[in-house]
């Protein structure tokens, strides 16, 4: 079977020929549909998934491969994957919708419910990140690749990403707690995977998610995160895993940096 790495200029490219497809959508008329959980679905996302489901399959025929846009896959068929695709093909629809560009395009390979590859790609920012056994990266436009790692954590120099569209009374609760343990934290809102991807790269220290997410919304940057020194843990600091389960939703999560900390202490 190959090894991750071999794998990665092949994955780069799917995830650029579908952010592609995405920008041709962006720069038009944005029809949205509704899926049964009123979530938004928009062409975007649909051209995304065929591109990035056909560049797959024509690499590694015999890897399953799981998309936010499949059709239902159940349980019992998962769980005999011992290695598979976990796939967002428009992560971030919202913010597409908004047009503010920070959205993303996620493709992560899962062995034994790890994410050892993965790639997000922010079409609208022409900007990379990528990991594997081999490190994390983050590539601007332009721009050669360059080596990240997430930080230590300074107690006196807090940063936090915040989700652009998902805020809500906890998130204002934990900061409130944090303030009364004398840390003052600087809050930076972003959309999608980017948030994950701020704390692989150094530029916050955590990434609360006190809310639901699917596991395809979190693979590809947890592997980015992970590849750089950092952790994405629940909120009894386990590290998440994937395809253990019926469900494909995600407890609530810390996006870490390099540092352990008890984060989930300042929810209480």
């Amino acid at each position: 079977m190959n090894n991750p790495s071999s794998l990665m200029a092949n994955v780069i490219e799917i995830a650029l020929q579908a952010g592609r497809a995405i920008m041709r959508v962006y720069e038009g008329e944005i029809a949205v549909q509704r899926k049964e959980d009123n979530s938004p679905l928009t062409e975007a996302d649909m051209a995304a998934h065929h591109i990035i489901v056909n560049g797959l399959k024509a690499m590694l025929p015999e890897l399953p491969i799981l998309s936010e846009e499949s059709t239902s896959i159940p349980f019992s068929t998962r769980q005999t994957w011992s290695r598979y695709w976990l796939v967002d093909p428009l992560d971030g629809t919202r913010e597409f919708i908004k047009r503010n560009g920070e959205f993303t395009v996620n493709i992560a390979l899962i062995d034994q419910g790890k994410a050892v590859l993965g790639v997000v790609f922010a079409p609208a920012k022409g900007l990379l990140y990528y990991a594997d056994e081999n490190g994390a990266f983050k590539q601007e436009p332009n721009q050669a690749a360059k080596a990240i790692t997430a930080r230590q954590l300074n107690t006196s120099n807090v940063t936090i990403a915040g989700s652009r569209s998902h805020s809500d009374q906890r998130m204002v609760r934990f900061i409130e707690n944090m303030q009364r343990n004398q840390i003052q934290p600087e809050i930076i809102s972003l959309g999608s995977s980017l948030k994950i991807c701020l704390v692989a790269e150094g530029a916050a220290d955590v990434y609360p998610r006190l809310g639901l997410t699917s596991e395809w919304d979190t693979a590809a940057a947890q592997a980015v995160l992970e590849a750089a020194g950092g952790h994405l843990v629940d909120s009894n600091n386990q590290i998440l895993r994937y395809n253990t389960k019926d469900s494909l939703l995600n407890p609530e999560f810390f996006a870490c940096g390099a540092s352990q900390h008890n984060w989930h202490l300042y929810l209480e």
